[in-house]
C-alpha cells in the first residue's frame, strides 16, 4: 500500500473499502475531514450537493449551505499538499427573492483559503428543458491551487489532437504543438444520461455521475502519475475509478452506503462499460 494511503488508515481506521491504491470510507464528509492527516493529497477533485432537494441532501437556508461548503472545503485545503490542486463542480440554486438559478460559483468562489486559477464551463448535450427561460446545458469547475506560484500542471498530458491545420508552418517551424493544441476553458463532453434509449454505456443508480472523460482530463493534467487523489464526496465513484486506471492512489467520502457498493462494484468490475 502507498505509503499516504497507510499513513489516512493509519488516522481513519478500517475503511469500507481497501485495496493497495483505494481507500473509501462511510460517514460524514466533514466529521471525517476533520481527521486525515495535513498536507497528503495531490489533487480533490468533487462535487458536493447543491442544496437543490436531490435524494441524497437535506435542504439548508442558502447562507446555511455556504458556510457549510465554507468548513469543508476549509478542511481540504489543510489536506492538499503544497503544489496541488483542487477542482470544484458545481451547478445552480435559487436563491429566495433574488435568482431562479443562479450558479454556485457566485457563492462559493472565495470561500476557501485556495487560489482560485479559474473556471472551466462544463458544455453538455443532454439536460432538462425550460418554458421560461433557456434550457440549462452547462456547469462549472472551478479550478483552485494551494500555491499561484508553484502548482502542478501537465499541458502535453491532455492536448486536443484534433488541429484544423497541423502541419501549418511559420518561419519554419511549425506553428502548433506536434501534441495537439490547449483545450479550451469550455469543455464539451456528454453527460451520464438515462432513459431507456439514451442511457450512457457508464450510467449507474446514481443520479448526478460524473462522466469519465471529464474527470479524466483533470486528474492527468492535475495530479503526477505518482499522487494520491482524493473525492469527499464520491457518489458512484467515478473519480477513484479514473485514479485507478490511470495508475493514481485515492481516496473516497460517501455518506450513502448504496452509492459506496456502486462504487464499489465498479472498481472491482474493471469493465468499461461500468467506467
Amino acid at each position: 500500500m502507498d505509503t499516504r494511503l497507510a499513513e489516512i488508515k493509519k488516522a481513519l481506521g478500517e475503511p469500507y473499502y481497501e485495496a493497495s491504491d483505494t481507500l473509501l470510507y462511510h460517514g460524514d464528509s466533514l466529521d471525517i475531514l476533520k481527521s486525515i492527516p495535513s498536507r497528503i493529497f495531490d489533487l480533490t477533485v468533487t462535487s458536493p450537493p447543491y442544496n437543490i432537494g436531490k435524494e441524497y441532501e437535506s435542504i439548508l437556508t442558502v447562507d446555511g449551505y455556504v458556510s457549510w461548503c465554507e468548513a469543508w472545503m476549509t478542511h481540504v485545503h489543510q489536506v492538499t499538499r503544497e503544489g496541488g490542486a483542487f477542482w470544484l463542480n458545481v451547478g445552480y440554486i435559487p436563491v429566495p427573492g433574488q435568482g431562479k438559478a443562479v450558479p454556485i460559483p457566485y457563492l462559493l468562489w472565495n470561500k476557501s483559503p485556495f487560489y482560485m486559477i479559474q473556471e472551466v464551463v462544463w458544455n453538455y448535450g443532454a439536460g432538462v428543458a425550460s418554458r421560461k427561460s433557456f434550457s440549462p446545458r452547462n456547469e462549472k469547475f472551478l479550478w483552485y491551487v494551494k500555491d499561484p506560484e508553484k502548482y502542478y500542471f501537465d499541458l502535453d498530458s491532455v492536448r486536443d489532437p484534433n488541429v484544423k491545420y497541423p502541419n501549418q508552418k511559420k518561419n519554419g517551424k511549425l506553428k502548433c504543438n506536434p501534441l495537439g493544441k490547449n483545450p479550451t476553458d469550455v469543455w464539451q463532453f456528454p453527460k451520464v444520461t438515462s432513459g431507456a434509449k439514451r442511457s450512457s454505456v457508464e450510467r449507474t443508480a446514481h443520479p448526478a455521475q460524473f462522466p469519465v472523460a471529464v474527470i479524466e482530463r483533470i486528474i492527468k493534467a492535475c495530479s503526477p502519475s505518482d499522487g494520491v487523489v482524493f473525492d469527499p464526496f464520491l457518489g458512484s465513484g467515478t473519480t477513484a475509478v479514473v485514479a485507478r486506471a490511470q495508475g493514481r492512489c485515492s481516496v473516497g467520502i460517501e455518506m450513502r452506503e448504496d452509492y459506496l457498493d456502486i462504487a464499489v462494484s465498479r472498481l472491482e468490475s474493471g469493465a468499461p462499460s461500468l467506467f
